[in-house]
């Protein structure tokens, strides 16, 4: 039977997992994976900020990862600058940050290599209440999203033209992606957090007759993920979050070496 600690690990996993397919999904389609990543980075400012406050840690990083969203929904009406160019300042002055805001508090005591790689096997109760009640929201609010959102990432023009409102719906997927990596930093952390909504959905790729179907595998292979890693970080005593990852990558390089399914990009 499995140990309390690592039944919780496993059903937070799983649970991230399924969340993060339908999104890595469009993050591949739109080559967002810079995004995820900045959003990973400002998370530890959310961590700093739940101290500040003294707020729950999560909602601390869902209120950062939320602001960021926004600055960057801003952002892209500028012409000074260009997106991946303000997502690299965004990224790397929100961790500096972080550290620097992090450092001003003597008194506080926290494991960084947790927060930068997750801490899995730490899920408590509450931590699983955040990953299925804000992730579901989330996923809720993205397949209520998802026909407006796939018409605009075919064509963004065109979807325009039929009538999508555009920035709303670009602004609306913005902030689900941002609540999305709060809730998943837990799992693996802050630096590999954008892996989980990548590598999955790049192994479905190969494989999905249709966009519906790769969001679907994403989850699957996702989950099949989550398992890999934490048996073998209980096997082998290997930090639990790079071994999802791991995993994943594992799934992706035996997925090339199987002949792949016809592909229709969205």
């Amino acid at each position: 039977m499995l140990d309390d600690f690592l039944l919780r690990a496993l059903i937070g996993g799983i649970g991230v997992a399924l969340i993060a397919g339908p999104f890595g999904a469009f993050v591949v389609w739109r080559r967002l994976a810079y995004f995820g990543d900045t959003l990973a980075h400002s998370a530890l400012l959310g961590v700093a900020l739940g101290f500040l406050l003294h707020i729950n840690l999560t909602l601390g990083v869902i209120v950062v990862c939320q602001l960021l969203a926004f600055l960057l929904f801003v952002g892209q009406r500028q012409r000074l600058l260009a997106n991946d160019t303000l997502l690299g300042i965004f990224s790397h002055g929100a961790l500096s940050l972080g550290l620097v805001s992090l450092a001003f508090m003597p008194d506080v005591r926290i494991d960084l290599m947790a927060y930068l790689f997750g801490d899995i096997l730490a899920i408590g109760k509450s931590d699983l209440l955040w990953i299925y009640l804000g992730g579901g929201a989330a996923l809720v609010s993205l397949l209520w999203l998802w026909r407006p959102l796939l018409a605009i990432t075919i064509h963004e023009d065109l979807a325009r033209v039929e009538g999508v409102a555009v920035q709303r719906v670009n602004g609306l997927f913005l902030a689900l992606i941002a609540l999305t990596v709060a809730v998943m930093m837990k799992v693996v952390g802050l630096l590999l957090v954008t892996s989980l909504l990548i590598i999955p959905a790049a192994t479905a790729r190969r494989f999905s007759s249709g966009p519906e179907i790769m969001a679907l595998m994403a989850s699957v292979f996702g989950c099949l993920s989550v398992a890999g890693g934490l048996g073998a970080s209980y096997q082998w005593d290997t930090p639990t979050g790079p071994s999802i990852v791991v995993a994943a990558c594992t799934v992706f390089l035996l997925s090339i070496l199987i002949p792949a399914g016809r592909f229709r990009k969205p």
